[in-house]
């Protein structure tokens, strides 16, 4: 079968399951609680191929497109296809695929340089990082990257995506801005940029160095995506936040629409690498240097693997934040006490726990049963991510979300 008809046959499914009645059902749980609004308890589980297991079941060797380009395509449809027939969560399959615009990047760090992974084998052994920024003087290498997007290469590849599927379902082009999510967090690139042992001694015995470093990546964030803001090349897609990013306040995700503001926008920040940090140098390092580049969205996520339970309040000036992660080390019932109604609570369980290694479910039982008693009051969701194996058995993510569906009821 040619790549063409591949497509074709794959973006047909996936159409008919984008334009289900419960699609639209899912939009208005999310809305309402993103809205700190009462519904059902929602369920996320979420993967990509970053983790192993996915790697495996949508490898090369199992696609049928021999170009990379439609592959990649065939590759997202089937996970798509598979996420609704085999996880049956509240994710929502929108009716619409998206082709990312073509932007320069300079380096792999988004900042003129380049950084290197010293160790891995590509097939989930460990790895470090090998920071470029060595010396105080070796910032001088850094140029923060400037927003541009090449609209010759992007046309070239929406005439490909839109001469096989076109027909069928929309084509949604995507210019938001490269620092956008973690990529505008500033604790993800600065840990690969300088490194994380010496980001820590980097703040007792060198702050001036760091603060002037800090504000320069702050700054360059702010300018990549105010210039991304001015050429309208934010859309009611671009918005992120690490679940269904829907709110009232907010307009809903539309493919192609006219350029919007940060301010109309969902905006997502985290800061994995500065877990064992205090609050006080969390404050003073890192949240005063994001706080102003989020400060323009619309409402803001925040935290990712990262345990915030001794750092909920500092957030007290994010007038914007609406969401916090509360993840697998973090004590949940303190969370909750600590964040209590003022936020949504995005509570992610321990994946090893409840479905990597082996599936008891009345293990299951008891570790959602008592999360849930710990967030009761709350205004809360249970996403599952990180999975990073299924032992062979990817029917145990429908069933992992049955029981949950269960129990909280």
């Amino acid at each position: 079968m040619k790549d063409r008809d591949v497509l074709r046959e794959l973006v047909k499914r996936y159409a008919e399951i984008a334009a289900l009645p419960i699609q639209e059902e899912k939009r208005r749980l999310w809305t309402a609680h993103f809205g700190m609004q009462k519904t059902r308890m929602l369920v996320l589980a979420t993967y990509g191929m970053w983790n192993i297991w996915c790697r495996e079941v949508f490898a090369d060797s199992e696609m049928q497109c021999k170009d990379e380009f439609y592959r990649e395509y065939e590759r997202s449809l089937k996970i798509q296809i598979f996420h609704h027939q085999m996880v049956g969560d509240d994710f929502i399959q929108e009716p619409w695929i998206t082709l990312g615009a073509v932007r320069a990047r300079p380096g792999d760090t988004g900042w003129g340089v380049d950084e290197s992974l010293v160790g891995a084998d590509g097939k989930g052994g460990s790895g470090r990082f090998n920071p470029p920024i060595k010396s105080w003087d070796d910032t001088l290498k850094l140029h923060p990257l400037a927003h541009h997007v090449d609209e010759g290469e992007t046309r070239r590849n929406y005439s490909r995506l839109a001469d096989a599927v076109g027909d069928i379902i929309t084509i949604n082009v995507d210019r938001t801005p490269a620092f956008h999510g973690f990529g505008s967090d500033i604790s993800t690139s600065i840990a690969r940029l300088r490194g994380l042992e010496q980001l820590m001694i980097d703040m007792y015995e060198s702050p001036a160095e760091l603060h002037r470093l800090l504000a320069f990546m702050r700054d360059g964030i702010l300018k990549n995506n105010d210039d991304g803001e001015r050429m309208g090349h934010y859309s009611l897609t671009s918005g992120v936040n690490q679940a269904m990013p829907y709110a009232p306040e907010l307009p809903a995700p539309r493919p192609n629409s006219e350029p919007v503001k940060r301010s109309q926008l969902w905006g997502f920040c985290a800061a994995q690498e500065f877990t064992l940090i205090s609050p006080e140098f969390h404050e003073e390092f890192l949240l005063r240097y994001q706080l102003p580049i989020y400060e323009n969205y619309g409402l803001v996520h925040y935290g990712c693997c990262e345990d915030l339970i001794n750092k909920i309040g500092l957030f007290k000036n994010w007038k914007n934040l609406r969401s916090i992660a509360v993840t697998p080390v973090a004590d949940v019932r303190k969370c909750a006490e600590r964040i209590g109604t003022d936020y949504v609570i995005s509570w992610r369980p321990n994946p090893a726990d409840v479905i990597c290694c082996g599936f008891d479910e009345d293990k299951i039982r008891r570790i959602i049963g008592k999360g849930i008693d710990d967030l009761a009051g709350t205004c809360y969701h249970i996403h599952l991510k990180d999975v990073e194996t299924l032992e062979g058995d990817v029917s145990r993510l429908r069933r992992w979300v049955d029981i949950v569906r269960s129990r909280g009821c």
